[in-house]
Formats: structure tokens, sequence, C-alpha cells
């Protein structure tokens, strides 16, 4: 390794002394990249030509100013001046081109400067894209404050976060969404929900993303909200090294008392030592139903994780790390490069949750949880391009480990007292790689792209203990534990989700002789995923010795948490190993096989007006079979093709200006987990949650229409309109027929959403003509939506109200900011503000009320200073300035306002945080 980083140091020494100029070459009425065009610098004999994807390398160019000339056939060529290159430095310049208008022998070549050829091909960008859609690029997020993926979403036109980690777009709810990662479906992260957790990915690796929010044919048809596609870095222009540290400070957290579970140095590093799993050869459930003899019932006690301690720590400021290195290699004969890019990232932070209130239906709680939780992640990602041709080969690792305790203590309706405890290790990882190509085929604009991916998923619980104290209200009484009975409430869950999922596609385009100007695409896809979900509920409960004695019941019942299942106890026989039994099972298998082929056109019907249209074929198979079941209903098997025709309309009003509209029908399809009658007890929700085997899949009908403007290049002007009807909405309610309430899915009869964005994104100097207001960018994007939602009739279902909003919809989402760059960009600044309106969470039962989350404000900001040649940036952040709660009500008057009448499901402050990092890049 020490070999490695000694050469590579030599290798981008050696390169300091030279620049290099690069970019892309696209079509200036379509944005399709030109493969094959032609690059060269004037007066020299240094040239280049653009692969597959269109991008062209001109390397070892001595500092200086120069003049491109590009040429392609069918096009007018293009010279491009004032190309400043700088020692150590890639130049970036991606150029139009315009289709020739005459036949004549004669050269036309269009002049331009730098500048000129830049702003063209960022307005062609703008305004070529086929789908309505925004984005957020890796320079952008540079200059945000932002950790993760899920901290960017955050900044996309009608995009919001819940949880920190789910995404919610067009005000609805993340089941309506789906992800891409380098072009690699991904699957739901999550034990509970149809949801990926995108606080996985850091936003360091990240070189783009881009929110679709109207379909086209060669995209996955399961979506409603919106298509998040995530493009990891690809191939470095030049060989670089970079590093960063960075600590930060919670308002709520840091240096203050920290409580927790035992610890173990491997959890800093992302994984659990194996304590806390199950011991291998651990008695089976059949076993454990059948009797266990007393010699057995003694070994499987004594191997279970028994440190009930619950240490007192300081809670440490959050550290960061991040290790960066790109290698590229140009072989000077060929043309050909190789290049290979890896990252590592760290992090790990302690957060305190104090306070959080629940107050409702009977329950006053209060609970104190501590959050110790640790994200390592790698990226390896490798590329070739030989001729026109191009070859990656992109992998990703992450993995978050969640350590939480929490506290609770208050009363509940039942007029008792009550203590409990919860240990909850969570540990998710995430594995993608994906194989892709990308070729032409002949000399006439023909190419083919395939790709080959395999993921991984893991949700692993390996060690969730709860404990419960009980004790007759209003007297002083010692608190008793509850060891007569064994339930999901007070028992240890061992639970593990592993996914994998295997999937394939090849895609072809062609320019055709339609109109002024045509592409054919087609393409076919295969998506097999495989997931195992095993669950058990164990733990010890008296045994009949201690309660024929009741002194020595309550002698042990009253025994503080760390000493009550102590070895000594357990080698007494005080405790008999018991467990849950699984019927219906709460473990399950499942599987799925997604076919999809598409035909698609993007036809230019004149210079103005251009038309993508076509339609995807979707055939989907699933199954998902309970471990155990006495129902032969709760297995499930659903197998339907679905036709999903879609058309994007844009008309340029000017070169600045598009009318843009679009129908597309697309779907959503019920996850497994909403399918698995497995039932699982979410302590902090105080409720269980449970599929239904029949839910039946979502259709539905999108119409959008949008007005652009682009004052210039990079700044914006839109407004949208969306309308989307629901058949079979997917949905989730409060089934409280029992007295304990439990959140299941269910298909509402009708649903429709309506609603308007604006988007604004403009430099300040429109005010006056002054440097300080040009380098001065304001932007905001406001959503307004309005949502009903009908209940089916005589369904049996306890549902209390014909009609509501659907859930999981916002009726208003702002985001704003505004940012600055003083000195020549030596010195940054962003602030940016998020507001998201009260959204239901869950539909009302019989008895319990409609739960809404309770809008807040957030305000981050960032002061970014380039230090050491501009090699170094210093980054001060600060997020959620405001500190303002989280909460989530049950609506008892029916006002949808939060106020004395309501009762409180949750309510807490997060803490504001502020950082302080350094990065350096050789």
């Amino acid at each position: 390794m020490t070999i490695i980083l000694f050469t590579a140091l030599i290798q981008v020494a050696n390169a300091q002394t030279t620049g290099k100029i690069g970019g892309k070459i696209i079509d200036q009425k379509t944005s399709e990249t030109l493969i094959g065009a032609t690059i060269n610098i004037e007066g020299t004999t240094k040239g280049a030509a653009t692969d597959v994807e269109g991008k062209y390398l001109l390397s070892a160019v001595a500092p200086g100013r120069y003049t491109i000339v590009v040429r392609y056939i069918g096009y007018q060529s293009k010279s491009v001046s004032d190309i400043v290159v700088k020692a150590g430095e890639v130049t970036n310049l991606d150029v139009t081109l315009a289709q020739a208008t005459t036949q004549a022998l004669k050269e036309v070549v269009v002049r331009a400067t730098y500048r000129q050829a830049s702003v063209a091909s960022l307005y062609a960008v703008q305004k070529n894209a086929v789908s309505i859609s925004d984005g957020v690029s890796s320079e952008v997020i540079k200059r945000s404050p932002d950790r993760n993926t899920a901290d960017v979403l955050k900044r996309v036109s009608g995009a919001t976060i819940q949880d920190n980690k789910f995404v919610v777009i067009r005000g609805l709810s993340d089941r309506y969404n789906t992800a891409t990662l380098d072009g690699g479906s991904l699957p739901s992260t999550e034990n509970n929900r149809k949801a990926f957790s995108f606080d996985i990915v850091p936003s360091n690796l990240v070189e783009n993303l881009t929110i679709t929010k109207t379909a086209s044919p060669d995209q996955p048809g399961d979506f409603a909200g919106g298509l998040i596609q995530i493009s990891t870095k690809d191939l470095p222009d030049q060989n670089f090294i970079s590093f960063g540290i960075g600590a930060g400070y919670n308002t709520a957290s840091t240096f203050k008392d920290f409580i927790s579970g035992p610890r173990n140095a491997t959890d800093y590093f992302g994984f659990d030592n194996g304590k806390r799993q199950l011991a291998n050869g651990f008695a089976s459930s059949a076993q454990v139903a059948n009797g266990l003899t007393p010699e057995q019932n003694l070994n499987m006690l004594r191997s279970l994780p028994n440190d009930w301690n619950r240490y007192v720590n300081t809670a440490l400021p959050t550290q960061n790390y991040q290790f960066s290195i790109g290698k590229v290699k140009n072989y000077e004969k060929s043309g050909n490069r190789f290049g290979a890019i890896l990252s590592l990232t760290y992090r790990n932070s302690q957060n305190i949750y104090s306070d959080i209130q629940r107050d409702f239906y009977g329950y006053q709680y209060s609970d104190d949880a501590y959050k110790f939780s640790t994200n390592v992640g790698a990226l390896l990602n490798l590329g070739y391009t030989f001729g026109k041709n191009k070859i990656t080969f992109k992998n990703v690792y992450n993995r978050i480990f969640d350590d939480q305790y929490l506290g609770r203590d208050g009363h509940n309706n039942s007029g008792f007292d009550v203590n409990y405890y919860a240990f909850d290790v969570q540990q998710k990882a995430l594995f993608k790689s994906t194989l892709e190509g990308n070729h032409p085929l002949g000399e006439k604009g023909a190419k083919i792209n395939w790709n080959l991916s395999y993921g991984n998923v893991l949700n692993d619980q390996p060690d969730q203990r709860k404990a419960l104290y009980t004790r007759q209200q209003g007297t002083d009484n010692p608190f008793l534990a509850v060891l007569s009975s064994l339930t999901k409430e007070n028992s240890t869950l061992f639970g593990k989700l592993n996914e994998n999922s295997y999937s394939g596609g090849v895609n072809y385009s062609t320019p055709i002789k339609m109109f002024t100007q045509s592409t054919f695409k087609a393409g076919l896809a295969s998506l097999y995923r495989d997931r195992a979900y095993n669950v058990r509920f164990l733990g010890p409960l008296l045994s009949d010795q201690v309660l024929n004695d009741p002194d020595l019941t309550r002698q042990i019942e009253s025994l503080p948490l760390n000493q009550i299942f102590s070895r000594n106890l357990i080698n007494a026989g005080y405790y008999d190993l018991n467990e849950i039994s699984n019927i219906p099972s709460d473990s399950y298998n499942a599987n799925s096989l997604t076919n999809s082929g598409y035909l698609m056109l993007d036809n230019k019907l004149t210079e103005k007006l251009r038309l993508v249209w076509g339609a995807r074929v979707e055939q989907f198979n699933v199954n998902v079979t309970p471990t155990e079941y006495s129902n032969p209903t709760d297995k499930v098997h659903q197998n339907y093709t679905d036709v999903l025709p879609s058309a994007n309309l844009t008309y340029s009003l000017t070169d600045k200006i598009n009318l843009r509209g679009s129908y597309s029908r697309t779907l959503a399809r019920p996850e497994f987990r909403e399918l698995a009658t497995s039932s699982y007890y979410d302590y902090e929700l105080l409720a269980f949650q449970q599929g239904t085997p029949t839910l039946k899949r979502t259709n539905i009908d999108n119409f959008d229409v949008r007005f652009e403007l682009f004052p210039s290049a990079g700044q914006i002007f839109s407004v949208s309109g969306f309308y989307k009807k629901f058949n079979n909405a997917i949905e989730a309610y409060n089934d409280d027929a029992t007295s304990t309430r439990t959140i299941r899915y269910f298909n509402s009869d009708y649903a429709k959403v309506y609603g308007v964005e604006l988007e604004v994104r403009k430099s300040l100097d429109f005010i006056q003509a002054s440097d300080f207001l040009k380098n001065t960018t304001a932007y905001a994007n406001i959503s307004v939506a309005k949502s009903t939602a009908r209940n089916p009739v005589n369904s049996g279902l306890n549902l209390k109200y014909a009609e509501r909003q659907l859930i999981g919809q916002a009726p208003y989402v702002i985001n704003a900011g505004v940012q600055h760059a003083f000195f020549q960009n030596k010195l940054t600044f962003n602030a940016l503000f998020n507001r998201v309106g009260q959204r239901l969470s869950v539909a009302a039962g019989g008895q319990y009320a409609n739960v809404y989350e309770v809008p807040r404000s957030v305000i981050d900001a960032q002061l970014g200073v380039k230090v050491l040649k501009g090699k170094g940036e210093l980054k001060f952040n600060a997020g959620d300035i405001l500190n303002q709660r989280i909460g989530f009500y049950y609506d008892q008057n029916e006002n949808k306002k939060y106020d004395s009448g309501d009762y409180t499901q949750s309510s807490y402050k997060p803490g504001s945080n502020y950082s302080l990092s350094f990065t350096y890049t050789l």
C-alpha cells in the first residue's frame, strides 16, 4: 500500500506541470452526445475523439491560452477561443454543435469564446431534458452542508425528507418513489416499510442526483412521485489524492451524559463483534416449543446476551474522515484510457433525544433515547475506454451501525406507573456492483448500452432487548418487573433481513429519418429479488418453582435491571427459556421477478416541437411465503402484466423558453413487507406493524404541464402543474379493533393529487450591476398540493372517515436559499431554508384518530474558505439552527391543527448541529 501511495504521489506531482481540457460534445437541439467527434488544438498536432458517451480529454497541455476546433460529419464545425489551461488542473468545456443547413462542400465554422461555448452547452442540457426533472450536481453538493444523499434531496424542488432518510416527492409518501444507483434498481432497506434509506449513501461519493417527475418508456414504471437516480463518480480526468477530516457539535448531545448498553471496540468500525448474536447451535423454535431439558434450558439461557448494565459516558463530538484516490492512465498511441477511483468514508455520532413526549389514549410517557451511530463506506469504480467504447465497473458498499438505548417513565390508563428499558442494535448494509458497457454500432450514430448488476441489502437486529417494570399508580410501592408472561413488548428480538438482487438490461438507440430529426430507442431488462427475513422473540420467564413462592417471586421482580437476569439467578434454576409462538409466522421468504421491454421514439417534429413517446411493458411475478402458517391465504402469489404508455411534448417558444406537457401511466406494486403477515412491535410507536396479503397494485395516471424560462446559463424560472389519479392506492391505517393499535396496509378505492410547483434560481445582478450581486444567487422552489382519498366501502376495515387526504401528502413544501462567492470563489457562503406543511402519517381507525406530522422550519448554513493555494478548503457548517420540535399528533378534535384538544404521539427537539471540516487535494 505504501508503494502504491508513493507512486501515485510522484505521478500526481509530475501532472502538476501540465493541464488538460475535457468535456462533452452534444447536439444543440437534443443534447444527444456525438460519438466520434474530433477535437483539435489549433496550431498543434494534439487532438482527441469523443467516446460513446460523447466525452473527450486532451492531456499534457502546457499552461496557456488556446483555441480548439470541433468537427463532426453532418454538423457545423465550431472554433472555441480563449480557453485558459492551468498547471495541474482540468479545464472543463462542453461544446454544442448544430446540424449543417447545407450540403455544400465548403466547411462552415461557427466561432465562439470559451464563455460563450460553456453557456451554450449549459443551456442545451437544461432545455433538452426529455422529462420534467430536477437535479443536483457534485459542485452544488460540495457547497452545501449536506453529509449524505438524504440531506441533498432536501434541496430538490418538490422533495422533502422524513426521519432524516426517507424521501417524499410532490407530497407523495416514500412508498410511491423508486431509486436507482448507477443505473441499477435499489430495493427497500427497511424491515417494516417500502422505503430506501438515503442516509446510507454519503454525499461526497455522488457525481450527480436527478429526480425525474414524469415517466418515459426507458425508465422503470414503478413510481408516481419521482424516480431518484444517483450516479457515483466516474473516471477521473486526472490523478489525485484527497483526504478530509471533520468534527461536529450537537447542542442537545455533545459533552452531555450518554447512556448505553455494553460497547465493543468493533462498534466504532460499524460491525458487531458477534457477542450479540444467537450462539451457534442455539435451540430451534420447535425445540423450545416441545420443551427443553433442565440442562438444555440452562445452557441456552447462559448463551443469551446478558449484560443489562447501563453505562454512562460523555457524548463525544461527531467525527468524520474521508480518503479518496484517483488514477488515470492515457495510452497515447491508441488513445485508450484506464481509470480508477477509490474512496473511503467514516462517520461516528452520539446523539441524545431528551424528553420525548408521548401522551395519547391513556399513555403519558417521557422517553430519553441515546443513539450511537457509525457509518463506514467504500467506493471502487473502474473504467476503460477503447476507441469509441467504454466499459465501467462500479462498486459501492456502505454500512450503518446504530446502537440505541431508550429509557421511559410515566403511567398508562390501566392504573400503572411504568419504567421501560430498550436496548436496540441495528446493522444496515448496502452493496451494489454494476458492470456497464457503451458501444457504437456502425458509423451512423447507432449505439448500444448494456448493464449487469448485483445488489445486497442487510438489515440485522441481533439483540433488541426490552424490559418492563410496573407498579400501582399513586403508591410508593417498588416497581416490579414483568416476568410471568412473554410478549413482544418485553422480549428479546433477534431479527435478520437479507436480500439479494440480480438485474440486467440492454438498450439500443439509432437515428432515423422521420420529420426533421428522430431517434428510435428500444430495450429489455430483468430484475430478480430474493429476500429472507427471520425473526425470533425469546426471553427468560420465572420458573414454576419461583412462581409458587410469592415471597421469592416478589424478591426477584423487585431487583434492579442490572441484577434481575444475573448469572447466579439463572444457575439457580429460577428462569425458563420461552419463545413467542410464530403463528401466523413472523418469518418469511419472498421473491419477485420483473421482466420489462420498451419501444420509444424521440421525434423533432419541427425546429421548435419535440415529442418523446412510446410504451413500456412490465411483467411481474411475486411470491411471499411465511415460514410457518396455518391459513393458506397468508401465502401470496401474484402474476400480472401492465402496458405503460407515455408521451412528453416540448415546444420551444424561444431559445430561452420551453412549454412542456406530459402524460404517463405508472404503477405502484406492494412491497414484500406490505404483503407479509409478519407482525413487528415498535416500542417507540407503541404499536404493531403488519402486512396484508390481499393488497393489489396501484395504477396511476399522471398529467403534467410546465413553463420554463432560462434567463441565463445555470438560472431558471419555471411553473409546473400536475394531476395524478390513483386506482387502489396503497396506504397505512390504524387498525384498532383490539386494545393494541396495529398499523396495517390497505387499498383505497380512489385517490387524486393535484398541485403546482414554482422554481426560481437567479443571480441578483438584475437589481444593480455590481460584482457583489453578480456573484450572489438566490433560489427558491415552492410546491403546493391538494389530495383526496376515498376509503373502500363494505371492506370490513375499521376505518373512521369516508374521505381524507392521501397519506404522506404535504399541502406545501418550501425550499429556499442564497449563495455568494467572494474573492474569485475563494470564500463561499450558502444559507438554506426548508419547511414542510402538515402531512398525514397514518389514517384513522375506528378509535384512534388521524396521525399528522407537525410542520417545522429548518435553516442550514455553510461558510467555505479555500486555503493553501486552493488545494485545501475549510468548511463551517450549521445545521437545523432553529431546532424546532419534531412532532406527530392524533387530531382528536378533527380541526387539522395541533392544539390542546389533541394527543401527542411523539414530540422532541433534535438539537442544532455545528461542524468544522478540512479537505485537501493533491
